[in-house]
């Protein structure tokens, strides 16, 4: 689950376009066809949209394995069935298995929400070479994404503004922009967006991976779920239990907690994060460059983003680096352990007036291409949080937490807080505290958490495992740092994790890899 840091991106450069593609997919050509019986027409992969972020068509697997995409009809409202329909994008390429060996399908969501899994797949598709000796693997892009009926909210030069502005004030005046800014974003959503918002909970992307299940022909959901795909497939097994197949959760969502709570725990999970970071640079043989002592590093990052609040540095050409700007790029920074070069040197230029690579990062987790353009995932963030989620929170609940943030992360606490007002104002109401993703009778899920993931701290994988309920959640523990345990290479979290896809073999709980 990305950070509320993530705060909103969105495409609108082509409005129009993308609009006139929501509205061409909630046409009444099948409203008296069964959607469970369609046949999914597979063809050659166009390059992703700006949506889906842009780049080049997805290139075939060294064994010359294609990627096909196809579109599958699905109901816009899951209540109508038989209403209008909604095209969700999906992407495939078959297994290296024969015969037997075949399971099935393996489906992947990536997170987010509001990851387009058609773009991203691909990209890391060497990760999961050896599951595709049995199964084709399958992702999509989930309603509200992508290019499946994808939400749209501001344009890129909107946004431009909106990322640069400050996420943390401090006075009156201050505060009434911040809330000004949140209500023409979520106001722009619902002008650009009117018919697809109230339908992309996760229950009605829930029951979109059901009919998926169904079109791709499985008697079963087999599911491998990133952060928030957790959640997803949580969700999945409440309500289909008896479809479940061979699931794995990494990276796990604490289904428990309502968005306050969530926030809290998160913002604890990235001052871990950034102390780790801190303790690793100080700790290399040669001597870190931003800072003598671990204490030292992080109070030269707190003065540099107070700084960067009245003074600003040069960015990327032509925009500054402001201290929200800042903030994202070391947030982003702190998902992998493999960036953390990356911001060591990225903190060493700003230091010197350089802020090039805090931007960058910054652009990373905010889905701006180099051209400019934003993706939509932080748009669809925001719409598939908001309809999920149902408090509501102002600048009142925010000031009487602030403390509470602040003890938490003196650097990351006050940009938390005031993100929680970001539903507060938006059109659809939200549908519970928390999702249930109680499955009795469902097969066992193997649950991974990692005990140094800052976006889903390792706590949700005991509270998920729980929720689940007894004799259904398997948990497996990985000593490690960074957003989830499987893609670290790790080969015991792999061995366990691939001998239960591949071979259905349960690792017993509890299990611990280092």
């Amino acid at each position: 689950m990305p950070t509320l840091l993530r705060l909103r991106a969105a495409a609108l450069t082509a409005s129009a376009v993308l609009l006139s593609t929501v509205l061409a997919g909630c046409g009444d050509d099948a409203r008296d066809e069964d959607v469970t019986r369609q046949e999914l027409s597979w063809k050659a992969c166009p390059a992703p949209d700006e949506a889906q972020g842009g780049g080049p068509s997805p290139t075939p697997l060294p064994d010359d394995g294609e990627w096909q995409c196809a579109t599958m009809k699905a109901p816009l409202d899951w209540s109508d069935p038989k209403g209008d329909t909604i095209g969700l994008e999906l992407i495939r390429v078959r297994t290296t298995g024969t015969g037997n060996e075949r399971i099935g399908s393996l489906v992947f969501n990536f997170g987010g929400p509001g990851s387009s899994g058609v773009a991203t797949l691909p990209a890391s598709a060497e990760d999961y070479e050896k599951l595709r000796t049995r199964y084709d693997l399958v992702s999509f892009d989930p309603r509200g994404v992508g290019r499946s009926a994808p939400v749209i909210c501001e344009n890129d030069q909107q946004l431009d503004a909106y990322f640069q502005q400050d996420a943390t004030p401090d006075d009156a005046a201050e505060r009434s922009r911040l809330v000004d800014s949140t209500r023409r974003f979520n106001d722009a959503c619902e002008q650009h967006s009117e018919k697809v918002l109230p339908h992309v909970r996760t229950t009605d992307a829930a029951r979109d991976l059901d009919l998926m299940r169904q079109v791709l022909g499985d008697d079963r959901l087999h599911y491998f779920g990133f952060s928030y795909g957790t959640e997803l497939g949580g969700v999945y097994a409440h309500l289909f239990p008896k479809r479940v197949g061979r699931v794995v959760f990494d990276a796990v969502v604490n289904p428990t907690l309502n968005p306050e709570q969530g926030s809290l725990a998160q913002v604890k999970g990235f001052q871990i994060a950034l102390e780790n970071f801190a303790e690793d640079c100080v700790s290399k043989t040669e001597e870190c460059p931003i800072g003598d002592s671990a204490q030292n590093v992080t109070d030269r990052i707190a003065t540099l983003l107070n700084d960067l609040e009245h003074r600003p540095i040069p960015g990327v050409f032509p925009r500054q680096l402001t201290q929200s700007a800042a903030t994202n790029g070391i947030v982003q920074a702190l998902y992998s352990q493999d960036l953390w070069e990356t911001l060591t040197e990225g903190l060493k230029q700003a230091y010197d007036g350089d802020g090039s690579i805090l931007m960058l990062l910054s652009d990373s987790l905010t889905g701006r291409s180099e051209n400019g353009e934003y993706d939509n995932s932080t748009a669809a963030n925001t719409a598939v949080s908001c309809a999920d989620a149902k408090p509501r929170y102002d600048t009142s609940d925010v000031e009487r937490k602030l403390p509470e943030f602040r003890a938490a992360s003196p650097l990351f606490g006050d940009s938390w807080a005031w993100a929680m007002i970001g539903c507060t104002d938006w059109a659809v109401a939200g549908a519970a505290d928390h999702p249930d993703v109680s499955a009795p009778g469902s097969a066992p899920i193997l649950v991974v958490g990692n005990t140094g993931d800052p976006a889903t701290p390792y706590e949700g994988a005991r509270a998920m495992v729980n929720a689940l309920g007894k004799g259904v959640g398997v948990e497996l523990t990985y000593r490690g740092q960074g957003h989830g345990a499987y893609d670290s290479k790790n080969p015991c979290v792999q061995g366990a994790v691939n001998g239960y896809l591949l071979d259905g073999k349960v690792p017993p709980t509890g299990t611990v890899c280092t």
